[in-house]
């Protein structure tokens, strides 16, 4: 049994906390929330269960005298990319591991100075961090990179998502943080704060990705764009004025150190049909992998209720991808947490043949 606290309440935290008071291996010790109108309440209020006798907090200090093996920190990713960090470094410190759907998965793509205090953390309370999640964390760094191993010879892999908006309730998340219903012609979200937040986040699944091929990132280079509506579009956030920015499209293009390229592109819209994607395969992504052989992989999540909002399918699975982990998460060394997949592509057998 896994003594467990569930750190933020949002959407995706609310599904966690749901998964984590359902499992007959897990016992909820904790809640940590951001909002103060939150605390004291019951989880199982926050989760629409049974009461649990477990009530929330909003003072790192409660969570961290209850020890337990593992918190899952699930918080909304924003700008600064880094806001997170002391929070984790507490957590670590007093030997509590961590499991964050919001970053940390591949912190050495920073450098030293921002990966450093994270890993003296683990040292120093023999903790174990783990940045685990769909996008980033599956669909590339470990789904395309397993692929890779049935190719003779490797090129170039590349992965794409398509994400419906319409369904998110936030108005502060999807026209504030995600830049939905932005004038183009005065502000180019592509090049602000949330570009910026991106771009630290997905530069670690280039990095990730280039580790597991055994090689190294050379450049990194954006190549964002929006689409604009063509008419005024009611979502459920509210309303997206005709001309405004209706979708991003995040998208990177990298070369490595041995000469293979790659490409990841995110694109968060608020009418899938805009892309050439039905409403209904919304929760997509693409793989493709040119070399010996070439190969085209495309996944559709999709929840069981046809009524279910758009984005409950994806939740579901970066959750379920985030609570099988505890176990080796838990038992993994100091330091930061590496999901052990399927073999990639490899030129070589020996490391010392490839240098």
């Amino acid at each position: 049994m896994y003594r467990v606290v569930q750190w933020a309440t949002g959407a995706m935290g609310r599904t966690a906390l749901r998964r984590i008071i359902d499992h007959d291996d897990l016992k909820l010790v904790g809640v940590y929330v951001y909002d103060g109108k939150k605390a004291g309440k019951d989880a199982g209020e926050i989760a629409r269960r049974p009461l649990t006798g477990v009530l929330a907090t909003n003072r790192v200090e409660d969570i961290v005298a209850l020890a337990p093996d593992v918190v899952i920190h699930t918080p909304r990713i924003g700008h600064p990319y880094l806001r997170e960090d002391d929070h984790v470094i507490r957590l670590l410190g007093a030997g509590i591991n961590v499991i964050s759907t919001a970053g940390f998965h591949y912190p050495d793509a920073h450098g030293t100075a921002y990966a450093g205090p994270l890993r003296a953390a683990c040292l120093r309370g023999d903790s174990t961090l783990a940045g685990l999640g769909l996008n980033p964390g599956f669909i590339a760094e470990r789904l395309a990179v397993m692929l890779t191993g049935m190719c003779a010879q490797l090129s170039s892999l590349a992965s794409y998502e398509i994400a419906d908006a319409s369904g998110m309730k936030s108005p502060e998340f999807v026209f504030g943080t995600m830049g939905f219903g932005t004038n183009p012609e005065s502000t180019d979200v592509t090049r602000g704060p949330l570009a910026k937040m991106f771009g630290e986040l997905f530069l670690e699944v280039f990095h990730a990705v280039a580790a597991e091929l055994g090689t190294t990132v050379v450049t990194v280079d954006p190549r964002h764009k929006t689409t604009v509506a063509p008419a005024d579009m009611p979502i459920a956030a509210g309303i997206i004025r005709a001309g405004t920015v209706a979708a991003t499209e995040w998208r990177w293009e990298a070369v490595f150190a041995d000469q293979r390229r790659m490409v990841h592109s995110v694109t968060w819209t608020a009418d899938p049909t805009l892309h050439g994607v039905r409403r209904r395969d919304a929760a997509s992504w693409r793989i493709e992998i040119e070399g010996r052989p070439n190969i085209r992989l495309s996944m559709l999540i999709e929840d069981p209720d046809p009524a279910a909002p758009h984005t409950r399918a994806g939740a579901d699975a970066t959750v379920a991808l985030a609570l099988r982990a505890i176990p080796e998460v838990c038992a993994a060394p100091a330091g930061f947490f590496h999901m052990a997949g399927l073999s990639p592509h490899s030129d070589r057998f020996l490391p010392q043949a490839a240098t």
